[in-house]
């Protein structure tokens, strides 16, 4: 299962970036909020931002993959959701815009793509047949 190679991938990614939050809030003391510190709150919304596109991005690919989608364009599609989230994690890091939108760029044609794929590859006769 190709798939299982993105989820793993990103679950690899959202775990590097829970374990910033945490760093940080050890390291400032800060237990709830952002405590006023730049870097938490960077952290904070790097995590977050990954954890809202991370999760639809691997159903989709493991959809597609279910319905039957090429090898190739379940590999296109999962490096570039990765990428994408990894470029937009460097550019919100380092304050470097053209990263970030890079890396929302390339996640949202991922999740486009995706979609479509899932719409062409779906066995609608499942779906038209009256029993």
């Amino acid at each position: 299962m190709i798939s299982a190679l993105y989820v793993v991938l990103a679950a690899i990614l959202l775990i590097k970036l829970s374990f910033d939050v945490v760093r940080l809030r050890m390291q400032y003391r800060i237990a709830t909020g952002d405590g006023g510190s730049y870097e938490l709150q960077t952290a904070i919304r790097v995590h977050g931002n990954a954890v809202e596109y991370l999760p639809i991005g691997c159903l989709l690919l493991l959809f597609m993959e279910m319905n039957g989608a090429g090898v190739w364009m379940i590999h296109a599609c999962g490096l570039l959701l990765i990428t994408g989230r990894l470029f937009h994690y460097y550019g919100l890091k380092h304050r470097e815009f053209a990263w970030r939108r890079n890396g929302m760029a390339a996640t949202y044609i991922s999740l486009v793509l995706m979609v479509i794929a899932n719409i062409v590859y779906l066995p609608w006769s499942q779906f038209l047949t009256f029993d």
